[in-house]
This record gives structure tokens, sequence and C-alpha cells, in this order.
């Protein structure tokens, strides 16, 4: 009996440990199973990734040990990284639109047991792209306070306010400003007020893998990083006929100037110099001016063609500060230039050393219209609440 009741106590034991089975009256070990490591992609077959979201893939039952993403169009591989815990790969390249992209990838699980996923993912393709470039092209130089910014598009955008609201612009120090839409394919960007000396000013777009409208994406991102020079600030007076020089903020230099003539004087009658805030575009020591190159021909009344010394550009039309001895007599006096602001030597050549891109120049009582937008960098002289009204997002 003795014997008998240590056996029953023994198969209640072995029960309640939960580790064995008793198989005809034997107890029989089971051993644990574990799972094999599974992966997933995220839009796997799928035609519509947008190319700015990344491919994710993940494990389950186990961690990853190498994924690889390929373009097998251009052979190209796409980075990314691993999460700490190794569930999870991200991609950080950007990827194209229209591709098709390999993905290999391997988990573990806990036994170490390798399992390989191959896969593909689609990203969309546009029914067109509208591609940004740059109305101010990034510099290893440095820019006036006049500096306009902004970006240009290949083709008209449907939805401004849409693309608007994809660009980023920082300044530091903070200035603030606002866009103005010049047409359906340029935005221009500008504070306020002139930006700060010694600012530093980036612009970034968002527009790629963002649909603007009706299957049309945006394109390509852009960026660019400004330096703000000193404050270089010209103010030139038909009436006074004197151009003054302000380095930030101090007259540091004044100059007898003629501008372009009011009357009909032959042979081409009146050719004011614009009123209102130019800027510089660029410069060249030694150019020929060919009056052509805005529709005087030779044979025409007023056509010429010289060479003229120290040209700094102010507007888009041909306006420049730069040397003219046929008109020393008169600088100071008179306005009798083709519109651009006439010099002597000495001055010019100061103007020219000391004057470059995005520095401003203020044309007042010239007898002319206001400087447009389009006509170089006019953007100055449009008042802040009408340039306010041009944005498609606060207009």
């Amino acid at each position: 009996m003795r014997i008998a009741g240590l056996g029953v106590l023994a198969l209640v034991l072995t029960a309640c440990g939960g580790q064995s089975e008793q198989v005809a009256g034997v107890a029989q070990s089971v051993p644990n199973v574990v799972p094999a490591a599974k992966v997933s992609v995220v839009s796997q077959g799928s035609d519509q990734l947008s190319p700015r979201s990344p491919i994710v893939v993940k494990a389950s039952d186990g961690t990853l040990q190498a994924v690889t993403v390929t373009n097998p169009q251009t052979g190209n591989t796409v980075k990314g990284d691993f999460s700490p815990d190794k569930l999870t790969w991200t991609s950080d390249d950007q990827l194209r639109y229209g591709a098709t992209y390999q993905v290999v990838a391997t988990a573990v699980n806990k036994e170490g047991k390798p399992v390989e996923q191959r896969s593909e993912v689609h990203t969309l393709t546009p029914k067109g792209v509208v591609t940004p470039t740059l109305l101010q092209p990034a510099s290893n130089g440095t820019f006036g306070v006049g500096l306009i910014i902004g970006v240009k598009f290949d083709r008209d955008v449907p939805d401004k306010a849409a693309v608007e609201k994809s660009f980023k612009v920082t300044s530091s120090p903070e200035q603030g400003g606002g866009w103005y839409w010049v047409n359906k394919r340029e935005a221009h960007f500008r504070p306020q007020s002139y930006w700060k000396a010694g600012s530093t000013v980036k612009l970034e777009t968002t527009t790629f893998g963002q649909e603007i409208s009706g299957g049309v994406y945006g394109g390509a991102d852009v960026s660019a990083t400004y330096k703000v020079h000193d404050s270089w600030i010209a103010k030139a007076d038909g009436n006074t006929h004197q151009i003054q020089a302000f380095h930030n903020g101090e007259l540091v230099k004044t100059a007898p100037t003629s501008m372009g003539k009011t009357d009909n004087t032959p042979p081409r009658g009146p050719t004011p110099t614009f009123n209102g805030t130019h800027t510089v575009l660029g410069k060249q020591a030694h150019m020929i001016m060919d009056s052509c190159t805005y529709g005087v021909c030779e044979g025409q009344p007023g056509y010429y063609k010289a060479p003229e010394n120290w040209d700094v550009q102010i507007s888009g039309d041909g306006e420049y500060l730069h040397e003219n001895l046929a008109t020393v007599s008169v600088q100071g006096s008179q306005n009798v230039s083709n519109g651009c602001l006439n010099m002597n030597t000495e001055n010019a050549k100061w103007f020219f050393d000391n004057f470059n891109v995005g520095d401003v120049v203020e044309i007042t009582n010239s007898g002319g219209p206001q400087l447009n937008i389009n006509n170089g960098h006019g953007d100055w002289a449009i008042d802040w609440s009408a340039w306010q009204a041009g944005s498609a997002l606060h207009g």
C-alpha cells in the first residue's frame, strides 16, 4: 500500500508541473517550439507610395539582421537606419517617382535561425511635375540688405496656396517677412524692411512628393543659405543731381551724377531713369553697351554702341551706375543720359568697388515711372500692405 501511494503522488506532481504528459502510464517530455521570425514591408506591392515617404521594414518574432533596398533601374542602393531594438528599418534617402525598389530583408528568431524576405515597393507616377529653381542662386559670397530671394517653377502652379505652404524661410536674427506671387510661376520673399546687416537667411522648399493639384506633384526641392554683409545704401536724387552712399547708416560718399533725360531732346526723346528702390544685380568692370539689346538697333534714331567702364547694374532693362566721360560737364546739374546714372571715373570706380549684389540704390525725383517688380528686383518699391496681399495664403 505504501508503494502504490508514492506512485500516485508522483503522477500528481508531474501533472501540476506542466512539463510532461502521461502516455500509456509513462511521463513524456514535450519540447518548446520557437516561432520563425517574420518580415513585413510597408506598402509592399503598392503603386501609390509617395517618394517623400520612407520605405519601412518591420520584424516580428525576431529581429532584423540585414536590409538592402535597391533601385535596379539606376543600380543605386537606398540608405536607411535600424531602430535601436532592430525591429524596424527606415529609409532616409530621397526616392524617385515611378520607380520599383527591390527589398531584401533578413531577420532571425530567438534561436538565431534566419529567414529572408524579398519584395518590391513601387512609387507613384505623377501626371506632371512642377520643378522649382532659385530666383537668387546660392553663392560663396555675401549679399546686400536689399537681397530678394524666391522660387521659380518650370510650369504654371495650379494651387499656389498649397505650394506656398511648403516654402520655409528662416533668418538669424529672426525678421519675419512674406511671399508675393509675381505670376503663376514665380514667388518672391522679403521682410517688411531691409534685412539686418550680418543676417543669415535660409530658404527651403518641401514640395517634392507633394500633390499640387490633380495628379501633378512637386519636383526636386531646392535650398540655399545667404549671408548678408554690411548695409550699403545709395540715395540718388534727380532734382539735386547727386548720389549719396551710406555705409551702416553713415554718409561716406557724395558724388554728382546725371540721370536719364526727361525732355524730348533728339534723337530718342525722353529716357528717364526709373523711380523707386533698386538693388544691385551684378557688375562688370568693362562692357559694350548696345541699345539694340532693348530694341533700338543700328539705323534707328537713338542707336548707340559704346564701351563703358565700372558698370553696376541696377535694373533688368539696362540701368547702370557707370563712368561716362561725355557727360562730366553736366553731372550734378542736368539729366541727359539714356537712363543710367553717369559719373566721372573716380566716382564710378568708387561705387563699383563698394557696391555688390543686393546692395540698395534708392532713386527719387527722376521723372520716370516706378520700377516694376519684373524689371530686376523692384520688390522693395511695393508697399508692404500690397506685398502681403500678393501672398496666396494671406491675399
